[in-house]
């Protein structure tokens, strides 16, 4: 006859068993979290040789990974006075606030009140300093946007660009979502090339759709008074798919009518010029040809600078190309 157990020895047992399971759960993940950071690494030391044949010195950011340094992750802010927007001039105020913690793990209450100023904040663990590095969140995220991420980090090392922060991510940005599309055709992932190019549509749309709304939107600040103003450019950007999906997404959790111009003044930041350079990038022979000339702007070049270097290129390779 089998030996019949006590109800508190089943209970034992039971607890021994999930205790178990939850260990070997945690043993695995922490498993899956270090090939997929190993796996990152090896794709990183790729981006970053594979960017130097372009033309973009590499940097030490998202070199590392959270298992040789400690994350640190920023939060970024972007103050614009109301009813105002950044389009000659830089942003009224930017900061940055470093913590010793991945985004993940900070969670932020949202901004309710600034006198006087609009405000839009952003979460990363991704910037272009040494003390970036790689976390099991990024190591997670889609290929195309890690390589993208990777060139971009490191234009903004000194020795590829040294400019105005509005001009030189104006720059960066789309230079390396072209230099991504460079390294899978380079590779011959045709797969994922297709992404990557369709990628940069979305995002050339994106900066036609973010003009449109901020053309829009100068017009409404002119003539309404703030408060409605507001109100009919944030009834506006639904019209705009492409850009109102971006908006949506990266304003989650914040008050909407806060952020406005502080949200379209970085936009632009990122954003002015990515449908412009895009096409040159399809009248220049090389994308090492268009880097090498945009590195030769000089350090203080402001945004009509920049508007008159874009319409100087333009006329130069249409030239070239006749």
């Amino acid at each position: 006859m089998a030996q019949q157990r006590h109800p508190w020895q089943l209970a034992k047992l039971a607890i021994l068993g999930l205790l178990a399971l939850s260990f070997s759960s945690c043993t695995l993940a922490r498993r899956d979290d270090s090939a997929r950071l190993e796996e990152n690494a090896r794709l990183v030391e790729e981006v970053k040789a594979f960017g130097k044949t372009l033309g973009i010195e590499p940097t030490e950011a998202l070199s590392r990974t959270t298992q040789e340094r400690p994350t640190l992750s920023m939060l970024w802010l972007w103050m614009q006075r109301v009813g105002t927007l950044a389009l000659s001039v830089p942003v009224d105020i930017r900061m940055a606030i470093g913590f010793s913690t991945a985004k993940e793990d900070l969670e932020l209450e949202q901004v309710y009140r600034v006198d006087g100023y609009s405000v839009y904040y952003r979460q990363g663990n991704e910037f272009a300093d040494s003390r970036s590095v790689a976390t099991v969140g990024f190591a997670g995220e889609g290929i195309v946007r890690r390589v993208k991420v990777i060139l971009h980090e490191d234009l903004h090392g000194e020795k590829n660009f040294d400019l105005p922060w509005e001009v030189e991510e104006s720059i960066v940005t789309p230079l390396g979502s072209l230099a991504a599309v460079e390294f899978f055709r380079r590779n011959g992932d045709q797969e994922t090339l297709q992404r990557a190019l369709a990628s940069v549509e979305e995002e050339r749309q994106y900066a036609r759709e973010l003009n449109a709304v901020v053309a829009e939107a100068e017009k409404l600040f002119k003539i309404e008074p703030i408060e409605e103003a507001k109100t009919q450019v944030l009834n506006l950007i639904p019209s705009y798919p492409v850009y109102h999906q971006y908006f949506k997404r990266q304003t989650v959790g914040q008050h909407l009518p806060t952020v406005l111009e502080a949200k379209l003044s970085h936009d632009l930041a990122y954003y002015r010029y990515f449908d412009q350079i895009a096409a040159l990038s399809e009248k220049v022979a090389d994308l090492v040809t268009l880097i090498d000339d945009f590195k030769k702007l000089p350090h203080d070049t402001s945004q009509d600078g920049m508007q008159a270097y874009l319409q100087q290129l333009k006329t130069q390779y249409s030239q070239s190309a006749k």
